[in-house]
């Protein structure tokens, strides 16, 4: 059991070049398999939810190397439209390939997604825009079969902006015939680099960054090379280690453009912020002041983040609140944090959080990967040593998150616990 040890209450100093997009990668290497070619995708993170995908790449027929962070993905033949029921379970992301495989084959066999336990995730609205697009579904033994003899552009409407829903609905659409118009599309900066990508890829997407895509099918994409933007998600970890420790640190090649409301967040409680092109500027000295935040779609406060946020309100001064609108199991890392001492009280979506300085070292379990996350971030501002258990959650979106907290002074480490 993999475990991670923090040892509190030192200021973090130094910059670290964040890693690829987690979100924005796994999407893009889904849609390698509407090509009938290679494509090369740079700034690839080298987690276990990319070397996943890549199990279900290759159980395709695809032929993958991964040199580094650049990942070369050869579809020219595929040798099945399945995807292998034990990668579904253990990613929910898996599902993107789904459209893909439709667009490319139509066909495609999946089960119904897992990954970590932070609520409900359905995925109806998934299976609504391939029946728009003229799919029929069925489902025996636990299989869902997804097929239609010819994928035709429709209008899809979401009721809500899911990324993942839309993201299978592009891809879907890429190839199909004739104009799709998605109303209601997710807006998230993950969605504007896949259309551009797939624009790259000879795909005609306009309306990108906005809730109305037009997607006009194409016969066939080109072989292309593409660079993976820096993960928001990552960045925004890091600021919030920043914020419960105090120090200064810069983190290169992420957008600031696309943390807006995080980074505005982290200004309000106290964090001095220099925003360029592709690098981040922070520097907090003192306790973050206490906020409220509401989570939501894009372009309001990532739930991804919620976790992260809610360890430094733990530290904060005063009195701060979260309400939680996307997962309704997202609050799961509070029980972790009151064992650390914080003082946090939930009622339904809401969470109430008294700040306290510092929080106690304690052995706690990340349940999800954002939580886990959290964790490490409450350790930074805690006396002593915390303990972070069932790391194998952290390491799907973090390459190596105590190797980026060393390089800015973090005194941590990770070991294999058999206790």
């Amino acid at each position: 059991m993999s475990v991670i040890s923090v040892q509190g209450l030192q200021s973090l100093k130094g910059e670290i070049k964040i890693q690829g997009s987690k979100n924005a990668a796994l999407p893009m290497m889904a849609a390698a398999l509407l090509h009938k070619g290679t494509t090369v995708i740079r700034g690839v993170p080298r987690i276990q939810d990319v070397f996943c995908m890549l199990g279900i790449l290759n159980s395709l027929g695809c032929i993958c190397c991964m040199e580094g962070n650049t990942l070369i993905i050869d579809a020219s033949e595929l040798i099945s439209a399945e995807i292998p029921e034990s990668f579904v379970k253990s990613m929910r992301s898996s599902i993107i390939a789904a459209g893909a495989l439709l667009g490319r084959c139509g066909c495609a066999a999946t089960s119904y997604p897992g990954g970590c336990s932070i609520g409900k995730r359905p995925i109806d609205l998934h299976l609504a825009a391939f029946r728009a697009l003229g799919a029929d579904i069925s489902e025996k033994e636990e299989r869902l079969m997804v097929s239609a003899r010819k994928l035709t552009g429709s209008p899809i409407y979401f009721p809500y902006p899911s990324v993942g829903a839309t993201e299978n609905a592009v891809l879907a659409a890429v190839k199909a015939e004739g104009i799709t118009v998605i109303y209601g599309a997710a807006k998230e900066p993950e969605i504007i680099i896949l259309c551009q990508f797939l624009n790259h890829m000879g795909a005609e997407i306009s309306g990108i960054g906005t809730s109305l895509l037009t997607i006009r099918g194409v016969r066939a994409l080109r072989d292309t090379q593409y660079t993976v933007d820096g993960d928001r998600i990552v960045a925004g970890t890091y600021l919030a280690a920043v914020m419960a420790s105090g120090g200064e640190i810069t983190m290169r090649g992420v957008r600031p453009e696309y943390m807006t409301s995080a980074l505005d967040l982290a200004e309000k409680m106290g964090a001095d912020i220099r925003r360029f092109d592709n690098d981040l500027e922070v520097t907090v000295y003192g306790r973050p002041e206490a906020a409220s935040l509401i989570t939501g779609p894009y372009p309001r406060f990532p739930t991804d983040l919620q976790s992260p946020m809610m360890a430094v309100m733990s530290v904060a001064l005063g009195p701060s609140r979260i309400e939680e609108t996307v997962f309704e199991g997202r609050f799961g890392t509070a029980k972790e944090l009151q064992k650390m001492g914080a003082d946090i009280i939930i009622e339904g979506n809401r969470a109430m959080i008294q700040g306290l300085w510092p929080l106690q070292g304690s052995r706690v379990t990340a349940g999800d990967l954002r939580g886990g996350a959290a964790l490490v971030v409450a350790g930074l501002a805690a006396e002593g040593r915390t303990l972070v258990e069932e790391c194998r959650h952290i390491e799907r979106g973090y390459e190596d998150i105590c190797r980026d907290l060393q390089l800015l002074g973090g005194q941590l480490e990770e070991w294999n616990d058999k206790t």
